[in-house]
């Protein structure tokens, strides 16, 4: 049986998948995590999320470590990496076969796509074998709308709040919305600040958590960093790497997007001094309340107007 540590008031993360180095806004993401859990004098953990292992650059997993160290963004306890966690999630699936809460799925998606474009409950019935097919979760606790701590109220559609979604890949690979949530609940994380691309998906995880009986921590998605509307900056997009030779440009930078201007009297330049100060003054009503902001990259730096894009 799965058992959770000890718990602690406040337990943040930073989850990256390791399929490229940090961005400008991966560092937007990791700096607020931090700046949420020592602000409340909580721990904050570094997890890598490299279970979708076709997508996994070699190295990327250390240049990122390396990366955060540059950034003063340090963890509290031992790095763990999803791919050495598959017993755990094995278990909690097993756990759902035996309740009959799980079940195969053959549809493709482009089948999918022809049917509506979310699934309809197609293989519910078929009891198709299950080991080769995808598995799907039977939702029992569709979650229409939940409270974040900086974007407020959200609202899912009913589509994607009562969909079967897949918890383990036809390709063996354990999913996403899966392991993210097995993975919390064993860290007894309490609180989750992370970007506004997860602001959805967070509907099923916390349908999820009520599934398996877990508590569920609180949620705060920043804005998105974007190129422009609905254009994030990402790894697949080709974002360029943040320099960890020289950081504080782009901690100075992260700060200001996340409401944050240092005082006349602190050393910009100066990793630990912005850092330090920024955690005493972080509030989360600094953050504007909006899923994106639009960032301008040049030789000169990062640009943005903090307002709804």
């Amino acid at each position: 049986m799965l058992t959770p540590l000890s718990l602690g008031s406040y337990r943040g993360r930073f989850a990256p998948s390791p399929s490229g180095p940090l961005h400008f806004g991966s560092i937007i993401a990791a700096t607020a995590s931090y700046l949420d859990a020592k602000h409340h004098q909580g721990i904050w953990l570094v997890r890598m999320e490299d279970i979708d292992t076709p997508r996994v650059v070699a190295g990327a997993d250390t240049d990122i470590l390396k990366t955060l160290e540059a950034f003063g963004l340090e963890w509290d306890e031992s790095v763990v990496w999803q791919s050495k966690r598959h017993t755990f999630y094995q278990e909690v699936l097993d756990s759902l076969t035996q309740n009959q809460q799980v079940y195969a799925c053959q549809c493709t998606r482009k089948q999918i796509k022809q049917r509506g474009g979310f699934y309809d409950g197609h293989c519910r019935d078929l009891k198709l074998c299950n080991q080769s097919h995808a598995l799907r979760i039977k939702q029992c606790f569709p979650i229409h709308s939940f409270e974040d701590g900086i974007q407020g109220q959200v609202h899912c559609s009913d589509h994607l709040a009562c969909e079967d979604y897949i918890v383990k890949r036809s390709d063996g690979l354990y999913a996403y919305q899966l392991v993210v949530v097995v993975d919390d609940y064993l860290q007894n994380i309490t609180h989750v600040v992370r970007g506004a691309d997860l602001l959805e998906p967070t509907a099923r995880q916390i349908s999820l958590f009520q599934q398996l009986n877990y508590p569920i921590p609180h949620y705060a998605h920043v804005p998105l960093a974007v190129q422009k509307p609905g254009f994030k900056l990402s790894k697949q997009n080709h974002a360029p790497a943040v320099d960890k030779n020289n950081p504080a440009p782009a901690l100075l930078a992260a700060l200001q997007f996340l409401g944050i201007e240092p005082d006349n009297h602190i050393n910009v330049n100066n990793v630990k001094e912005l850092l330090n100060f920024a955690t005493k003054v972080y509030s989360r009503d600094k953050i504007a309340k909006t899923p994106e902001i639009v960032v301008k990259l040049s030789e000169a730096g990062y640009q943005f107007t903090v307002s709804a894009s």
